[in-house]
Parts: C-alpha cells; sequence; structure tokens
C-alpha cells in the first residue's frame, strides 16, 4: 500500500475515521469517532496525533457534537469547544481550529441557520483546512529547499528530525518532514537520522513507517547518538515541528527538541522549525508561559502493556520541552523565514 493511501483522517457518512497510531507499524487499524466524547478520547489517548490532525479532529469532533443536538444553544456550543481543547493544552493548532470552528458555528446560528446547515459547513469547513494545509506545507519545503541550496549548494544532504511530523501528523505532506521529503523529490537527500523518539517512539514507528513508504534512505538512532552524529560531520541540518510557537520565537515541541537544538548549536548545525501559522500564539510573550503536557507513568514503566520499569516507580513525563529561540537558525511557515535572533521578525511575517 502506498503513503498516499494512509489517510489518518478522514470523514465518511457522518462519522470520523482515525487510522489508530498507537500501534503503527506493527498493526495498522483504524476506529470509527461518532460522538464528541470518541473525538476527545482519540486525542487525550494520542489515536491522533500532530498538532495540524489534531486541530482538525477538533472540527470534526465539533460537527459531531452539532449533529448530536436537538436545538444549538450558543453557551452549549462554546462549551463544547472547551471540553475539545482540553484534549490535549500544549498545541495551539487544537485551539487555534476548535476556536474558528466554533466562532464560524456561532455566526451561523446568529444568521438563523439551520442546524443542519451548520452542520454541514463545520464538516466543510474540515475538508477545507486540510486541503489548505497541503498547499502552506508545500510552500514551507519550498523556502526550506531555496535556504539549503544557499548553505550547501546542489550536494545531497545528510538530513536529521525528531518525532513524527510528517502525512501521518498533518494528513498532507507535512512539515519537517514534508521539507525532507520534498527535498527527497529533488533528488538531494543522502540520508536521513531518525531520533527514536522516546517514550513514544514516533520517530521509530512512524517517521521510519513514511520514510519506508518513500523509499528515502535512513537510519533510527537513539536519542543520546546526536552528539556523535554531528561531532563526526554526519549532520548537515535538522528539521524539527511545533506545537507552538511565541511572540519571541520560542517553540514547544515533542519532549527532547530542546536537547538537540543545544547540540547542534554547539557543533554549528543549522536547526530549523517548521509550522503553518496555525502554530504560532502571538499572544505569548515566551516560552515559560507555555502550559507543558505531563503524560501518565505507564508510558515509560510499560511499553505495550509489558512491565519495563519497577513496580511503583514513579516518573516524571512531560511531553513538550521548550526550544529557546536563540537555538534556532530559522523557523520556516508558509509566509516565509523567519529569523528568530532578530526581535521583531517574528511578528512582521506572521503579520505578513
Amino acid at each position: 500500500m502506498s503513503l498516499a493511501q494512509y489517510r489518518p483522517i478522514v470523514w465518511e457518512a457522518d462519522h470520523l475515521i482515525l487510522l489508530d497510531q498507537r500501534y503503527l507499524p506493527v498493526k495498522e487499524d483504524f476506529i470509527t469517532a461518532k460522538t464528541i466524547e470518541d473525538a476527545f478520547t482519540a486525542i487525550k489517548d494520542m489515536v491522533v496525533r500532530g498538532a495540524p490532525c489534531i486541530g482538525f479532529t477538533g472540527i470534526y469532533g465539533l460537527a459531531l457534537w452539532i449533529k448530536s443536538q436537538d436545538t444549538l444553544v450558543k453557551q452549549e456550543l462554546i462549551a463544547a469547544g472547551e471540553y475539545l481543547k482540553s484534549s490535549r493544552p500544549t498545541a495551539v493548532n487544537l485551539m487555534y481550529e476548535v476556536d474558528r470552528a466554533v466562532d464560524y458555528a456561532n455566526s451561523m446560528l446568529q444568521g438563523k441557520k439551520s442546524k443542519e446547515e451548520i452542520y454541514k459547513s463545520i464538516i466543510q469547513f474540515g475538508h477545507d483546512q486540510i486541503t489548505s494545509l497541503e498547499k502552506k506545507n508545500q510552500k514551507m519545503a519550498d523556502y526550506a529547499a531555496e535556504e539549503l541550496k544557499k548553505i550547501y549548494g546542489d550536494r545531497p544532504l545528510r538530513l536529521m528530525t525528531h518525532c513524527n511530523t510528517g502525512f501521518l501528523a498533518c494528513g498532507c505532506i507535512g512539515t519537517a518532514l514534508g521539507v525532507i521529503s520534498n527535498y527527497n523529490k529533488l533528488g538531494k537527500v543522502e540520508q536521513v537520522w531518525v531520533d527514536e523518539t522516546r517514550p513514544y517512539l514516533q520517530g521509530t514507528r512512524l517517521t521510519a513507517f513514511e520514510l519506508t513508504k518513500e523509499k528515502i534512505p535512513f537510519k533510527i538512532v537513539v536519542e543520546g547518538a546526536a552528539s556523535y552524529l554531528m561531532k563526526n560531520k554526519k549532520v548537515d541540518a535538522i528539521f524539527v515541528g511545533a506545537d507552538r510557537i511565541v511572540a519571541n520565537g520560542d517553540t514547544a515541541n515533542k519532549i527532547g527538541t530542546s536537547t538537540l537544538s543545544i547540540v547542534a548549536k554547539h557543533y554549528g548545525i543549522p536547526f530549523f522549525v517548521v509550522a503553518p501559522l496555525s502554530s504560532f500564539d502571538t499572544s505569548l510573550p515566551d516560552g515559560t508561559h507555555i502550559e507543558i503536557e505531563m503524560r501518565p507513568d505507564d508510558e515509560i514503566t510499560h511499553f505495550r502493556g509489558q512491565q519495563v520499569g519497577p513496580y511503583g516507580a514513579q516518573t516524571e513525563n512531560p511531553s513538550f520541552d521548550v526550544t529557546d529561540h536563540t537555538m534556532i537558525t530559522g523557523i520556516i511557515c508558509e509566509n516565509g523565514i523567519i529569523r528568530p535572533e532578530n526581535k521583531n521578525h517574528l511578528l512582521e511575517v506572521v503579520k505578513a
């Protein structure tokens, strides 16, 4: 089966079908969400993951709620949106997409549209956001290709990434992994280094899965190998995604990203963040204001139900960390490349 057939999020016949990413690549299962509670659980339990797909699931989850109502009431509509947003607090895409969907539904409600009209409009809104993101991600991939050519010319490169930011996370070309996929189509990828991404192994299970499908040369490495690879000049550039980017360029992403950026800075390796404008939250001045989601102990003490840590062991399991803007070479969005060292550049590009 080709990668294009692995649609991670599909609306079909009044319900949502999600590829259960918890069991890839060993098991390929789909779950059906028929209620807002189903959508909430799918986000919270990481059936669906990746900031863009989480946001899209939020939109469709709101549609499922609208479908279940006898009549629509503004305050209950707002409460449904708040419920969905509480499923995962760090990724701003969820808040961004749900808030827009709620506002859109409320405007139609005030305009005396019927429940059925609002329901169908929110479904179409979800479809439109996925289509729009694909175009935006291609623009980001093009910007990245131009940047790499400026730095390295036309020689094939050894690129590194963390977590999963491709088709499975975005429902389309992807952000950081989309950059790598696009660069490979240009014949310019020599090797991809895939961080395993503990504790949920999104790199090992998902990024490697996508690269296999696309026949892009890669090797999986433990996260502790990053310094070894960079010290021995085996990495030309690093591309990662983002779950929230604040006004000064500080970036929340999967745990381990900050460490990778610090090592890259030490060895002089370009470190790029790739994310659409929906991942930006300029209401927060810096990364100290980002709420970090804490995950359950058993994600570390157990693996696929098998206990690997001592009975009763406690953990500290943050799902994200914050990369300081001073560690970032550039933030690539659909409006161009932001240089975080320029304090005003981010706001200029975001508002362009």
